[in-house]
């Protein structure tokens, strides 16, 4: 299966974001870096961290290398640039800065490994993502750092590729549960037109937690739901139906407010980023009741599974494959090793 001619006439943006660190994330990187020499098509290429080191500089173990073709656009800080094999052709100096120096915009002159990082703002990211397509890029993919959820926030780029392996669990069925939880996570349901959200996105700046109902919003003076629990439960009255958390989304915002209310209230969020509650603690507050909507989802593209752990375990490649496949069918699976 070629996945990235699946992708490249949809996207011109694509986050790869891993589910745990040696989830394998560099690989699909290498992976779609490979079908774009195939088929001729010009990358762009950056990191939100560090990427194309032989030795993980956290952990010490082994990397995978990015190698990189000729014509490719890639970014690459001032420190990282000397220890390019690829012949490297500087472009643009750009504003950004990071730990290892200021970021440089290279088109790729001669083929060779190359080690990546990019900036370290979003905002940053989306700007030279368009730089990157407006130099010939067809496509631009950006490696995500495992520390940084944000990356695979809307507005970021046009989609992700999860990444998912072995490495997450010793069972089979718990690595596909999480992995299936996590792309539902991301396409949560998103609120309709209409007055809610009208309220939401017109009436408040979104950076207060806000109560609607009754085709009225009510902003709390609280800029995160932190702790809100009790607070919130307070505050919900009768004519409430929807709550706008603009911050981060635990256990800590729902734990504490009564069943009955919690069940004719609706959570919305300004994307699936702002999720931190874990998979168990996420089933236990739906039984209660508990509904989440999105002022916007992530479009998952596809997932890349690895089934090899670096603590020396493994699963059966065809069986992992066919396993995540099942559990999410409308979304193409592929191991890039196979």
């Amino acid at each position: 299966m070629y996945l990235l001619e699946e992708l490249a006439d949809k996207y011109k943006r694509i986050s790869i974001v891993g589910m745990a660190k040696n989830a394998g994330k560099t690989t699909a990187l290498n992976y779609l870096i490979e079908e774009a020499m195939d088929e001729g098509l010009t990358l762009g290429v950056t990191s939100t961290g560090r990427d194309g080191e032989s030795t993980d500089l956290v952990t010490g173990t082994e990397k995978p290398r990015v190698f990189l073709d000729t014509g490719t656009i890639v970014s690459v800080p001032t420190q990282l640039y000397e220890l390019a094999d690829a012949g490297l052709e500087i472009v643009r100096m750009t504003e950004y800065g990071t730990s290892l120096g200021q970021i440089m915009l290279c088109r790729v002159a001669s083929s060779g490994y190359v080690q990546v990082a990019g900036p370290v703002i979003n905002a940053q990211h989306i700007d030279m993502c368009e730089e990157m397509l407006a130099l010939g890029a067809d496509l631009v993919l950006i490696d995500g750092a495992i520390d940084r959820k944000s990356i695979a926030a809307p507005g970021t780029s046009d989609a992700i590729i999860l990444s998912t392996g072995a490495v997450l669990s010793r069972k089979l069925s718990k690595v596909v549960e999480e992995t299936a939880h996590t792309a539902a996570l991301y396409r949560l349901p998103v609120l309709e037109d209409g007055p809610e959200r009208k309220i939401l996105e017109e009436e408040h700046e979104g950076d207060r937690i806000i109560l609607v109902g009754d085709g009225e919003g009510r902003e709390l003076q609280r800029a995160t739901g932190l702790g809100a629990g009790r607070y919130l439960d307070g505050e919900i009255d009768e004519k409430t139906t929807h709550i706008y958390v603009p911050g981060a989304f635990t256990n800590s915002v729902v734990e504490d407010i009564n069943p009955r209310k919690l069940k004719n209230i609706t959570f919305v969020l300004r994307d699936p980023t702002k999720i931190f509650i874990d998979k168990t603690a996420w089933g236990r507050l739906s039984k209660r009741g508990m509904r989440v909507q999105v002022l916007e989802n992530i479009r998952v593209a596809a997932i890349t599974v690895n089934p090899v752990a670096p603590a020396g375990y493994s699963f059966d490649h065809r069986e992992m494959m066919e396993a995540v496949q099942e559990a999410v069918p409308d979304i193409p699976v592929i191991d890039v090793m196979l």
